[in-house]
C-alpha cells in the first residue's frame, strides 16, 4: 500500500518574506493613519485623479523598493541553492563515472589475464621449438631427444617459461652466440620472429588494461619477457624500439619527495 505523500505547505519558510509581510503590514497601517489625521478620508477621496496618483506612487514607493530587494536576495539564494545541488549532481555523476570505469577496467583485466594465460603458454611451446632447433639433435646436440623430453614434461605441468629460461641461463654471451640461436637458420627466424609477435600482441593488450604499469612489468620481466628483449635486440633486420616499463630511479625519487613533504 502506497503511503499518502506530505501535504504541500503554502505557508512561507523564509524570514525575508515574514519580514516583507510585517513591514508591509506595518506600512499600510501608517499610511491610513496618516489619511486619517493628516489629510482626512473625504478631503482624500474629493482629491483630482492626478493628485491621487501622486500621492499613491509615493505612497507604494517605499513598498515596491522594499520587495524588490527582498526578491533580489531571495533569487540570490534560490541560485546558490541550484549551485550546490548542481554541485552535488556534478560529485556523484563523477562518482558513478568512477564507478563506471573501474567496472570496466576490472572487466578488461579479467579478459587480459584470460588471453595472457594462453598466450604465456603459446609462447612458452614456440620457445621449446627454437629451443629443440638450436639445442637438440637438429641443432648443437647440447640436449639429447631424452633430455628435451624431460624438460617438455616440466612444460605439460604447468611451468611455460622452462625453455626461456634455460636459454637465459646459457653459458656466458662469449661462449653463445646468441643471434646464431634466434636467427641462424630460416627455421629458428620463423619462431623466434613468431615469439615476437605473440609477445608484443601480449604487451598492447596489457597497455590497455594497466594504468600504473604494474602488469606491464610484470610481462617484462618475466623470462619470456627478457628472452623477448634479447630477441628485439639481435634481430637482423628490424631495429625495434625498447618495451618501457615503470622508470625505477623517478619511481623511487617521488617516494623520496613524498616522504620530505610530510616532514
Amino acid at each position: 500500500m502506497l503511503e499518502p505523500s506530505p501535504k504541500k505547505s503554502y505557508i512561507p519558510q523564509d524570514w525575508r518574506i515574514w519580514f516583507g509581510l510585517s513591514l508591509t503590514l506595518f506600512w499600510f497601517i501608517f499610511l491610513l493613519i496618516y489619511i486619517d489625521r493628516n489629510v482626512g478620508w473625504g478631503s482624500f477621496l474629493d482629491l483630482p485623479i492626478e493628485e491621487m496618483g501622486t500621492f499613491l506612487e509615493g505612497a507604494f514607493a517605499f513598498l515596491a523598493f522594499l520587495w524588490l530587494v527582498i526578491g533580489l536576495f531571495i533569487q540570490q539564494s534560490v541560485l546558490a541553492e541550484n549551485n550546490e545541488e548542481l554541485r552535488r549532481n556534478n560529485l556523484h555523476s563523477e562518482k558513478q563515472t568512477q564507478a563506471i570505469a573501474a567496472t570496466e577496467m576490472n572487466a578488461r583485466q579479467e579478459t587480459f589475464f584470460k588471453i595472457a594465460e594462453s598466450t604465456r603458454r603459446q609462447l612458452g611451446a614456440i620457445s621449446g621449438l627454437l629451443f629443440i632447433s638450436s639445442q637438440g639433435p637438429v641443432g648443437n646436440n647440447t640436449y639429447t631427444t631424452e633430455g628435451l623430453a624431460d624438460i617438455w614434461k616440466q612444460f605439460a605441468g604447468g611451468d611455460v617459461e622452462v625453455f626461456s629460461r634455460l636459454f637465459l641461463t646459457m653459458p656466458a654471451a662469449g661462449d653463445v652466440d646468441y643471434a646464431d640461436l634466434f636467427y641462424g637458420t630460416e627455421i629458428r627466424r620463423r619462431h623466434a620472429e613468431n615469439f615476437l609477435v605473440g609477445y608484443n600482441r601480449l604487451i598492447e593488450l596489457a597497455k590497455d588494461c594497466d594504468t600504473d604499469n604494474i602488469i606491464l612489468d610484470t610481462l617484462i620481466y618475466s623470462a619470456h619477457g627478457i628472452l623477448n628483449a634479447s630477441m628485439r635486440e639481435l634481430h637482423p633486420a628490424i631495429k625495434f624500439a625498447p618495451i618501457e616499463g615503470t622508470d625505477t630511479a623517478q619511481y623511487l625519487e617521488r617516494i623520496i619527495n613524498s616522504q620530505i613533504e610530510n616532514i
